[in-house]
């Protein structure tokens, strides 16, 4: 059997003393279900080996003598794909055998970290693999356990272990492997006549197994999942595989087409020889006969038909009548109990604004995330087996994802021309459904096959699932909003209330007083979050829209926040949860971007980031870093952007927004007093923290934040007046130096900066409607002024050459960066805004511009599982078998 990763047991002294005249055994390299696996020096040959010893069990059942004659059988192979057999025998009680030390990987570990690989890579392994095999079967043996845990990698080139090993351990114990309750196969790669316990197996079985991996290694995962052995097996006799082409667009027809038949139920119909199968995977004209019923396949003859469902039938009864004979890989399991279990996103960055979606059959999930230094794109995994996220190849810059109601499909916002296209969840191109434009559509859901639903700037839409007119429906003010899947409107929450829209009638209706984020469940029932926490359930009839009944609580907490609704769910009942509790607000992570879009995350230690802040060189940033325990607790940090230096630069609590000297040498930045938390001034300290801290002002201010230190004769800062009116004012960064007002006005100004050429300032207001605008002023007198943008915007910067400045508009979903050209002569000009970028900004205050102009940082949320790569931020769980606690909490009252 395979090797897998455990903890280490001491190694037996008995052991020891058996092999010490031929092997010295240095540590154990891993157990599996047949034999422990030690590291050992070859005394004889002066060489390392590995010592495989069966398990005692194992080897009190077979007697030691009937192995030893078995195994020599497989003695003699010599083939470059097959790991040779060194030696074997008995000692003390011991069953053991020894093959090569290969200091490689399995496939099986090379598959964990890459999931799929390259379509000509696999089929290369396993047209190698499949030349060993023709050897072997030529010989008459059958390996009988191919699976990625027994094919090695050494330098990229497969070896095939435990070559005939199943058929030794299965042919010494007589018939008597029951009496073992080991395994003798891995339920994923079994062949139907294996996993129906057939007297007479092939090497056809073999030709069944090793196609099994070759899907794997294409599609991600093996032909048949589930979340049993038992479930596993009954679907390798009685469902046939999905075309590979489902899943990967890419694999090539004659490909697909040599794994369809090669993964055929009865072994006739398969390839009648491992050479036949990897000659059909060489050959781009193979293809199907029209007569053969397979994977992707054309249809079989009545008779065919017939023939293939008399053998399944007695396939099934005949695993019913297994029993104890299966008893190592297949016991039978109740139906699946309702269970909750933690969600581990391992190294994604997972947006605050989404939610986890989940397909109409429970199996697989989509998130939109980032990791490491790459940008936003949809990743995907699959539920019932451990492979990990992976990214969705063309999803790239995806946020807000949505699964089709087959679950052939996801759409999802593509935030780089603020499109919604959808793309095949096993991979291939996407199609655009709303073309770039205004409509900026977000939060999509595709509850009917026919339609998907939509939130724009201007309110909610539906457009045709495959593209067509955008239909507004003005009547829908929410973005909380969910399609029903009889096609005829739709949920959404307004005003703390639930309502329905009618599509045909245009009108509106509510549903419900109260609640929040709402969701049609299949088994009849309406979901909602309220305001006073947790999920709650009423029966709906879907035929007249109406709840039915008294709401009962069925989750205690759900993560509504946001754009998020805090929980997703499958046809079949099972959900993401994102859990309330394990909420942790304002954590962040320092991106560096290009103005091109190109990401570089700054991997720091978890925190509240706020106020970055580019030296003049720009080699350097400093920042506010507050408490992930603790609100109103921070420090001023410094980060070196290319040694990745993270130094803490106070102690004593409560500093905020750094502001660096024209040289670089020192920081200005805000300390609120000890005794009175509204007391505010400016202190300065060196970058180096080589000298104590000294207080440059003593307004004690209810808000003072330094914004722009000029040069020594001149910093900018922003101070809340006695009437609670922020102004902007100036002064010397001296020691006791009076404040100068800049600006004085009815509104609040503040984040100034001023140009390049100091001509001009540049500043965030609530002139014009109370909303924040950017706004420029004549710089060191505010005579002229200008409006730079309408609407809600903030955070101005200058570019280095002062041609340009930049600003971002925050929205509900994502935060679009402009600038505008500002031209000087013969007097001050401001062109039209363009479009530069958008992101999920974790406040648009958090940026600044690099002195090259041609990057820029911001902080990203951060939204990890608890024990994931970033820190405690959000915790998600997986609740399986949830219908049925559902139907119990709404039938008891929530009981």
């Amino acid at each position: 059997g395979g090797i897998a990763s455990a903890v280490m047991s001491p190694i037996p002294e008995r052991l020891i003393a058996a092999l010490a005249d031929r092997y010295r055994i240095e540590r154990e390299l891993g157990a599996g279900g047949m034999a422990t696996v030690y590291l050992a020096h070859d005394l004889k040959h002066d060489r390392l080996v590995a010592v495989k010893v069966l398990k005692p069990e194992l080897a009190a059942v077979l007697g030691g003598e009937r192995f030893v004659v078995e195994i020599k059988t497989t003695a003699s192979m010599s083939h470059p794909h097959i790991l040779p057999l060194f030696d074997s025998g008995t000692a003390d009680g011991f069953l053991f055998y020894v093959m090569p030390f290969i200091d490689g990987e399995t496939l099986r570990s090379k598959l964990d970290r890459e999931t799929q690989l390259g379509i000509d890579d696999a089929v290369r392994i396993a047209r190698e693999v499949l030349d060993a095999l023709n050897y072997a079967h030529a010989r008459g043996v059958i390996h009988r356990d191919i699976k990625p845990e027994n094919i090695l990698m050494q330098g990229g080139r497969p070896l095939i272990a435990d070559f005939g090993i199943a058929l030794a351990v299965s042919a010494a114990a007589g018939g008597r492997m029951t009496e073992t309750g080991l395994s003798l196969g891995t339920p994923h790669y079994m062949s139907p006549e294996q996993a129906t316990a057939e007297k007479e197996i092939s090497g056809r079985s073999d030709v069944y197994s090793l196609a099994s991996v070759l899907y794997e290694m294409l599609c991600g995962e093996p032909p048949h999942m589930g979340n049993s052995a038992q479930q596993i097996i009954m679907k390798i006799i009685t469902e046939p595989a999905a075309a590979v082409t489902k899943y990967r667009k890419s694999v090539p027809a004659n490909v697909a087409a040599a794994v369809a038949k090669a993964l055929e139920k009865l072994p006739a119909d398969r390839f009648e020889s491992a050479k036949a199968f990897a000659e059909a995977l060489g050959n781009p004209a193979f293809a199907l006969a029209a007569t053969v019923t397979s994977a992707g396949g054309a249809q079989a003859s009545p008779e065919g038909r017939r023939r293939r469902l008399a053998t399944v039938v007695t396939s099934v009864l005949a695993v019913l009548a297994l029993g104890a004979a299966a008893a190592g890989w297949m016991r039978t399991m109740p139906e699946e109990p309702f269970r909750r279990y933690d969600l581990t996103l391992g190294t994604l960055q997972i947006s605050g604004t989404n939610d986890i979606a989940i397909s109409p059959d429970g199996r697989t999930l989509a998130l939109s995330a980032r990791e490491g230094s790459d940008g936003t794109a949809i990743y995907v995994r699959t539920l019932d087996v451990d492979l990990g996220f992976r990214k969705l190849a063309g999803s790239e810059s995806g946020l807000f994802p949505t699964f089709s109601p087959d679950g052939q499909w996801l759409a999802f916002q593509r935030t780089s021309d603020r499109s919604l296209v959808k793309i095949p969840v096993g991979g291939g191109g996407a199609v655009t459904v709303v073309p770039a434009g205004k409509l900026d559509p977000i939060l999509p859901q595709w509850g009917h096959p026919d339609t998907i639903v939509f939130t724009g700037p201007t309110g909610v839409f539906r457009v045709p699932a495959a593209g067509g007119p955008v239909v507004p429906m003005p009547k829908v003010q929410s973005s909380s909003i969910f399609a029903l899947p009889d096609g005829a409107g739709l949920l959404f929450a307004a005003n703390d209330q639930v309502s329905y829209y009618d599509f045909a009638k245009d009108s509106v209706s509510v549903v419900l007083p109260v609640g929040d984020a709402p969701m049609y469940a299949p088994s009849g029932h309406l979901l909602f979050v309220s305001p006073e926490g947790g999920l709650f359930a009423v029966a709906f009839d879907l035929a007249t829209h109406k709840a039915m009944g008294t709401p009962v609580r069925v989750l205690e907490r759900v993560g509504r926040t946001g754009l998020a609704r805090g929980y997703a769910m499958s046809q079949n009942g099972v959900v993401v949860q994102r859990d309330a509790a394990a909420s942790i607000g304002g954590l962040n992570v320092p991106v560096l971007v290009t103005l091109g879009g190109a990401h570089d995350t700054l991997r720091l230690p978890t925190g509240r980031r706020a106020n970055l802040r580019f030296s003049p060189d720009g080699r350097a940033l400093a920042m506010t870093v507050g408490s992930a325990q603790r609100s109103g607790d921070s420090e001023i940090f410094t980060l070196d952007v290319n040694t990745r230096t993270y130094t803490q630069l106070t102690f004593d609590g409560d500093r905020d927004s750094p502001v660096w000297s024209p040289d670089g040498q020192r920081i200005a930045f805000m300390t609120r007093a000890d005794s009175n938390p509204a007391a505010e001034d400016l202190f300065i300290t060196f970058a180096d923290n080589h000298a104590p801290a000294r207080r440059i002002t003593t307004l004690r201010s209810r808000e003072i934040i330094a914004d722009q230190w000029l040069d020594d004769t001149l910093l900018l800062f922003t101070s809340l007046s006695t009437e609670r009116r922020r102004d902007i004012l100036f002064m010397r960064p001296d020691s006791g130096s009076t404040p100068v007002p800049y600006l004085r006005s009815p509104e609040n100004e503040f984040e100034s900066r001023v140009s390049p050429d100091r001509r001009l300032l540049a500043y965030t207001s609530t002139e014009g409607g109370g909303d924040l605008s950017v706004w420029l002023r004549d710089f060191p007198t505010p005579v002229g002024k200008w409006a730079v943008s309408r609407g809600l915007s903030r955070a101005p910067r200058w570019s280095p050459d002062g041609r340009y400045l930049y600003y971002w508009r925050p929205s509900p979903q994502l935060d679009s960066l402009y600038r505008v050209r500002v031209d000087r002569t013969p007097s001050v000009v401001v062109q039209a805004p363009e479009f530069v970028i958008a992101l999920d900004v974790d406040g648009v205050w958090n940026w600044d511009l690099h002195p090259d102009g041609k990057r820029f940082v911001y902080t990203a949320p951060v939204q990890t599982t608890v024990g994931g790569g970033g820190g405690a931020a959000v915790r998600y769980f997986i609740l399986q078998g949830w219908f049925g606690e559902l139907r119990r909490l709404t039938a008891s009252g929530g009981k």
